[in-house]
């Protein structure tokens, strides 16, 4: 086993290490300035879409709004508590500078999947609308690159058990022992319970639980976060300067805090950044893809959300919280230390919370991790497959939460980086088309406002 996990610890290194960082921020750079800036642009339209999307106006399976909640399920989890205060411990607050540029890229990336997924996706043996990168690789790349879809899918679902399965359990099990001193088996049997009940529904059950759950976890965080950040709002100008300024300088050691390169920031800043969002792996438009909207562009608007609601409003929340503080110099790293951010300022209560929310978030991204993988799955082997594949997925949940992941966590991370790599070369080759779809919108869209200003 040690050798095992030696092994997957070098592959780690490499699919983890600066040709990897360096194409994440490079796909999301190009298709940025391919869209020149647009995601950026039109923040607003994307958020006007959203609240529209409530109703679907088109052919598919769930709301465009439902579509990024599942999306959100799967990306607002333990990245958001756990990963923003590893990234801080390991690269110093010059990590959280990262995770934002990560971010702004990455919104880029997020609205190309989405376009993709929609443009390509087709209906399985079932009837219900299936899309994503192994789709858009076969439909939009043909059938010499079938190979680079099978290979995104196979990674796809064996990376679910430990990102969106193991990973989230064994989080719920730990803090609820530690907070609550709650059993871990027990703690597994209810969560098997609780997903049992939703992703036995499909994506249309989960898209409807997360639509509910999600903005209110969601809110609820952010709320607390910012009575945090009130309380240590004396510090809140010093700790904004520690994060740009150790962005490009060494991170001095102090008290628990081992110091840190600027190499070590830019590496887990957009490694803790990827993991959160998601933008590059291709996940989340596996979910899009379900989505009833007008066509390829509206969802992509309201998908590019996802990566700017997770990363540069829940993150920020963290990361500013664990820095002002004082926390971030404690020794304490992962949830540990968010639980001790929040703590310092809201004795009594605010461990309790993050343990709450933390348990919240790693159940919704079982959920919605469930249906990533099972569409990977179908992909592969038809939806015949697909209650089997749900079955197995439930039974996991309890060896997660009662189990020892440290080596989980490392495959997970390992076979993430994996995932992406199809994804992002999908993207590349695909970024015309993407240009193209996007240009012939917004050209439209202009002569329809046009026109009816002259009828005004």
């Amino acid at each position: 086993m040690e050798a095992l996990s030696n092994l997957v610890g070098w592959v780690n290194g490499i699919v983890w290490g600066p040709p990897m960082l360096l194409l994440i921020l490079g796909v999301g750079l190009f298709l940025q300035i391919g869209l020149k800036v647009m995601p950026i642009r039109k923040l607003g339209m994307g958020f006007g879409l959203m609240f529209k999307g409530r109703e679907g106006t088109g052919e598919g399976q769930i709301t465009p709004f439902n579509a990024l909640m599942t999306a959100l399920s799967a990306t607002i989890g333990t990245g958001n508590i756990a990963g923003v205060a590893t990234a801080v411990f390991l690269g110093g607050p010059g990590a959280l500078f990262w995770m934002w540029m990560t971010a702004l890229v990455g919104m880029a990336t997020k609205y190309s999947e989405a376009v993709c997924a929609v443009k390509f996706r087709e209906r399985d043996s079932a009837g219900n609308y299936v899309g994503g990168p192994m789709y858009y690789i076969k439909n939009g790349l043909g059938q010499k690159w079938a190979w680079l879809g099978a290979t995104f899918a196979v990674f796809g679902a064996i990376a679910a058990f430990g990102i969106g399965n193991g990973v989230q359990a064994n989080g719920v099990a730990q803090v609820l022992e530690t907070n609550f001193g709650f059993n871990t088996s027990i703690t597994g049997i209810v969560l098997m319970g609780l997903t049992a009940a939703v992703i036995l529904g499909g994506i249309t059950r989960i898209g409807a639980v997360a639509g509910k759950l999600v903005p209110f976890m969601a809110v609820t965080y952010v709320l607390a976060g910012l009575v945090v950040l009130v309380i240590n709002a004396g510090e809140l100008g010093n700790a904004l300067s520690l994060v740009f300024t150790h962005a490009f300088t060494p991170s001095a050691a102090e008290g628990g805090f081992a110091g840190a390169a600027v190499w070590a920031a830019i590496r887990f800043g957009v490694a803790r950044g990827v993991f959160s969002n998601e933008a590059g792996l291709g996940s989340a438009p596996i979910a899009h893809a379900a989505a009833e909207t007008k066509g390829p562009v509206n969802q992509g608007l309201i998908a590019m959300l996802g990566t700017f609601i997770d990363t540069i409003i829940v993150c920020s929340i963290t990361g500013l919280a664990i820095i002002a503080s004082g926390a971030w110099t404690s020794g304490e790293s992962g949830a540990a230390l968010t639980s001790l951010a929040f703590e310092t300022s809201l004795p009594g209560f605010g461990g309790y919370m993050i343990a709450i929310a933390l348990s919240i978030f790693a159940f919704t991204t079982i959920l919605g991790w469930s249906y990533y993988g099972e569409k990977c799955v179908g992909f592969l082997l038809g939806a015949k497959v697909l209650l089997g594949y749900r079955i197995l997925w439930i039974i996991a949940i309890y060896f997660g939460a009662t189990a020892d992941l440290g080596f989980i966590w490392l495959l997970a991370d390992t076979l993430n980086a994996m995932m992406a790599l199809p994804n992002l070369i999908a993207l590349a080759l695909l970024s015309p088309v993407v240009f193209k779809v996007t240009k012939e919108f917004f050209a439209s869209n202009g002569q329809t406002e046009e026109k009816g200003q002259a009828a005004e």
